[in-house]
């Protein structure tokens, strides 16, 4: 008999990596571990108010190793021996300065503290500026860089981080070799070769967060580049021209790296991707299938075959690429800069009073004050959604716009801020949670209407992610808003099992992603139904919703 082979599919999120290993024969998840990074949660390189979010690689690094080993400590006797693949999948646009060796800055003497030498996360928006600087420029080059990339170019994306991080910090400027996202750097790091000119580059990455295509022959011009700060001029040559889809292999495990992780040197490492986009495959995405990623933020991933695509451009998403989430296939990518993070910023406002006033009692004891506010923030959310199922739609009179971390999609502007309207002497805080809840679901919608607005159909839609397997309440809204049935993906991890997925092609396993999905998916939990009578009523709502968000953006726009 021929051993069970396995696969780790590794997932970096905004709070934490996971290492899921996976029988690629069954599809069975045979172990995972999660690792909080330990700096992020320390809130270190940091600064809410200033929209910084950074991170140190070191977190990256210790979480790889320590889901890995023990994943396979967990997993039964002989897996390690058989595992034949690992490919990776991390947040973006989330780059990293890098010396001519490609260690991350912030890993060489002097840079060690600098939040400018670490990754710049997703949601990082301290760019804002140097991306409506791109915009304005590529509305007059002679080749609109930005028309792959929804026509639209954001903070959260690859040229305006490098350009911001140039600017404010001329030691990381004179010190930088080159820049790689951090779904690049990882499988560069297990097989040893992270040189910027030599380490593949993930297509998903480079098409959706740095304008690349192959019809501007690899990265804009440096002609364009340069017109937007000369500090630009040469990084092109610097980067890179070649990038690969998540079916291709970028080595093997490096002797090093095997032996901290007690894996085989013949262990094939394949290209990373950006999580929601194996995390579409992971939860088996098929054409014309809305695949929403519902977590911090989300991301809503559609494939369309190429010949039925043709040259037609969608305006407002985040791009449109080649073989961005299956090979083969034209990959389209929206979402919204935040959802869960909304219920999360609201949870913490109401937990503020608890927290100082908590602080300064002496009517509890300090364990007593930890478990008060564990407790308070560990059921807040499930009694705000218990309280918020009784409100009638509409019946409050409150009305929330979704814009709290700007707006990724459609038609990114990271400047716009949220809003709560219609508040009374009577509006408590589940009818506020609710209004939220709705919001999220509001800005979905947004997203699904702009794709038929512009011809692409969508058959069906596919939720995975935390909130989608945590919360009935927004599971309910958002399918009678969006009218249309919404199944949930039956893996707790389907960012990880995509990425488990990929490498088991990489590996040789199945010859393409499809056959990898048909052995390995898990299928679906439980679908949700629109309620006719409440599709109606969120319609108006939705109407009203448009006409708030149409005259703060207005306001906004003409300070």
């Amino acid at each position: 008999m021929t051993e069970t082979k396995y696969t780790i599919g590794l997932d970096y999120g905004s709070d934490s990596v996971r290492s899921l290993i996976v029988n690629v024969e069954t599809g069975e998840e045979v172990s995972s571990v999660a690792f909080e990074y330990p700096r992020w949660e320390k809130g270190l390189y940091c600064d809410p108010n200033q929209n910084q979010f950074r991170q140190h690689p070191k977190d990256y690094l210790e979480g790889l190793e320590y889901t890995i080993v023990e994943a396979l400590k967990q997993a039964p006797h002989g897996v390690a021996e058989n595992v034949v693949g690992i490919s990776v999948v991390t947040t973006g646009s989330t780059p990293v300065a890098v010396d001519e060796k490609g260690t991350p800055l912030s890993l060489t003497p002097g840079f060690e503290e600098n939040p400018n030498a670490m990754f710049v996360l997703w949601k990082d928006h301290t760019a804002v500026k140097e991306a409506d600087e791109i915009n304005k420029l590529a509305r007059k080059w002679e080749i609109d860089f930005t028309k792959f990339e929804g026509g639209v170019y954001s903070s959260e994306w690859f040229w305006a981080k490098l350009l911001h991080i140039s600017r404010v910090d001329p030691a990381v400027y004179r010190a930088a070799n080159s820049w790689v996202e951090h779904c690049d750097w990882i499988p560069a790091v297990l097989t040893g070769n992270t040189r910027p000119k030599t380490l593949k580059r993930s297509r998903c990455a480079a098409g959706h967060k740095a304008m690349w295509h192959e019809a501007f022959d690899g990265l804009p011009s440096d002609g364009f580049l340069t017109e937007l700060d000369p500090m630009l001029g040469g990084v092109r040559d610097r980067l890179y021209r070649q990038t690969f889809t998540c079916d291709v292999a970028v080595g093997k495990l490096s002797a090093a790296w095997a032996d901290k992780l007690g894996l085989s040197t013949d262990v094939v490492i394949g290209v990373g991707a950006i999580d929601a986009h194996l995390g579409a495959i992971g939860a088996e995405i098929e054409p014309y299938h809305l695949s929403k990623v519902m977590g911090t933020s989300t991301c809503d991933m559609l494939v369309v075959p190429m010949e039925e695509m043709g040259d037609k451009l969608i305006a407002g998403i985040c791009g449109q690429v080649d073989g961005s989430i299956l090979p083969g296939m034209l990959g389209m990518e929206a979402g919204q800069s935040a959802f869960g993070d909304i219920y999360a910023w609201f949870r913490g406002v109401l937990m503020w009073p608890a927290e100082q006033i908590l602080a300064k009692s002496s009517l509890v004891s300090e364990v007593q004050r930890q478990a008060l506010l564990e407790e308070m923030a560990g059921n807040m959310i499930v009694e705000l959604s218990k309280e918020a199922e009784k409100i009638g739609i509409a019946e409050s009179g409150v009305l929330a716009i979704d814009w709290m971390n700007g707006r990724r999609t459609p038609d990114t502007n990271q400047n716009l801020k949220g809003a709560i309207a219609g508040l009374t002497m009577g509006t408590d805080a589940p009818r506020i949670f609710r209004a939220l809840v709705e919001a999220t679901a509001f800005g979905s919608k947004a997203i699904v209407d702009r794709f038929l607005r512009e011809g692409v159909r969508i058959d069906s839609v596919i939720a995975l992610g935390g909130v989608a397997k945590k919360s009935t309440l927004v599971m309910q809204i958002l399918c009678d808003v969006l009218n249309r049935p919404i199944k949930v993906a039956r893996s707790e991890q389907a960012c990880a099992l995509g990425s488990a997925m990929a490498a088991a092609v990489v590996a040789g396993v199945y010859p393409t992603i499809k056959e990898a999905q048909e052995n390995m998916g898990g299928g679906f939990e439980m679908e949700y139904h629109p309620i006719p009578e409440n599709v109606e009523k969120y319609q108006k709502l939705y109407e009203e919703y448009l006409a708030l968000g149409a005259f703060i953006e207005k306001e906004l726009t003409a300070q």
